[in-house]
């Protein structure tokens, strides 16, 4: 079940990078526009989760939580090139530092609620 809500979280912070980014290009909600930006940060996501087995600790920062994250971005940003959707340099700077904030962030309150 925490593995669960720990995916469910992780997703609901991609998904927050690509409505908050769409917003402030005034790109448009459409959920056509949303998916095509939101696919590639939530393969990334996926396949972060896979590659640090996420569900054995899903609330760890390390290896979970950075694992994930610099995945979700990595893999987001290169899948968006192949895609043909392009990027630059300030997009992976924003990318890294609002994905590192949400992906690591809550996972940072979940262990001090923890803890206490």
């Amino acid at each position: 079940m925490r593995a669960a809500l720990s995916l469910l979280a992780d997703v609901c912070c991609v998904l927050a990078f690509v409505l908050i980014g769409r917003a402030n290009h005034h790109a448009g909600e459409t959920l056509a526009g949303v998916a095509s930006t939101a696919w590639p940060f939530l393969a990334g996501l996926a396949l972060g989760e896979v590659a640090v087995m996420g569900w054995v600790r899903p609330v760890a920062l390390l290896p979970t939580g950075v694992g994930v994250w610099l995945f979700t971005v990595t893999v987001g940003q290169v899948l968006r090139v192949v895609a043909g959707q392009g990027t630059a340099l300030a997009f992976i700077v924003v990318s890294l530092l609002f994905l590192g904030l949400f992906l690591l962030g809550w996972r940072l309150a979940a262990g001090r609620l923890r803890a206490r």
